[in-house]
């Protein structure tokens, strides 16, 4: 190994790893998944059903070990004992060092028509099942590694939004599950960053997914978020790869509490 190829291992890489993923199976929490496994992290993957093994079959022809575990974000119940599930020693008895919560739901409507099964919806998918989840991961981390510990620090993720800094238009739920998002990051990093736990996020500007096929079919609309992205583009999943690598890794151990937008310039324009 070339002496920058040991360097960049030495910064990046998961070899070794264990990632636990939500809403890996398509999309930005696909690309998500499978550069964490190009990197040399093992994956866990929570999938509503286990009818979707894409992402699943792509990972072990990178030679990962990957556990697909039936879990719905939906059910509060699943969700709360899903971890245990994953790590008990009469579960499935893995070690979680990588959380990535990535699993999320859109729903649209005037505020005014906007119903309350459709808020509970959104909050109970992008904001309940994100806290259980790093609630119960990092539970798990502070008791497989912290202060003092020479291991490698336990990494949690949220996928956040340009709608956790903007209000957005017909999306009230998942703008206000998405602020309960930044400010979840902020405040677990405040108590797990000296334990350590990195707790980060990113957030993503307008990509080219299913959650917004409404967005780019309305010609209107699509043309003026087009205008205002600098880099004059919708964004890829393709283009997390290297900001979930950096924040997964000890690339990132210094970051903590942060949000790393992805959105081609929109915030800055």
């Amino acid at each position: 190994m070339s002496s920058i190829n040991a360097y960049l291992s030495s910064l990046f890489s998961l070899e070794g790893r264990t990632a636990l993923v939500t809403g890996g199976t398509r999309g930005i929490g696909q690309k998500m998944a499978l550069a964490l496994a190009q990197a040399g992290a093992n994956l866990v993957l929570i999938q509503r059903n286990l009818e979707n093994q894409d992402t699943a079959n792509q990972a072990r022809q990178l030679g990962r070990t990957v556990t697909v575990v039936e879990c719905d974000l939906m059910d509060s119940a699943q969700v709360g004992a899903v971890v245990q599930k994953i790590t008990a020693a009469d579960g499935l008895g893995l070690v979680i060092d990588i959380l990535v919560n990535c699993g999320g739901i859109q729903r649209r409507a005037p505020a005014e028509k906007f119903t309350d099964e459709n808020w509970s919806e959104v909050l109970q998918v992008n904001l309940n099942a994100v806290w259980t989840l790093s609630r119960d991961c990092g539970r798990h981390m502070l008791e497989t590694r912290g202060v003092g510990s020479t291991g490698p620090r336990g990494k949690i993720i949220n996928v956040a939004s340009l709608l956790s800094y903007q209000g957005g238009m017909t999306v009230p739920a998942y703008a206000a599950a998405k602020h309960g998002v930044l400010g979840l990051i902020k405040a677990l990093s405040n108590e797990w960053s000296p334990k350590g736990i990195n707790v980060n996020g990113i957030s993503p500007g307008y990509i080219a997914t299913e959650m917004n096929t409404a967005l780019i079919a309305d010609q209107v609309r699509s043309r003026q978020i087009m205008e205002r992205i600098p880099i004059g583009r919708w964004g890829a999943p393709e283009d997390f790869e290297g900001a979930i690598v950096f924040l997964a890794s000890r690339a990132s151990d210094y970051v903590c509490g942060e949000s790393l937008v992805v959105d081609g310039g929109w915030m800055a324009r």
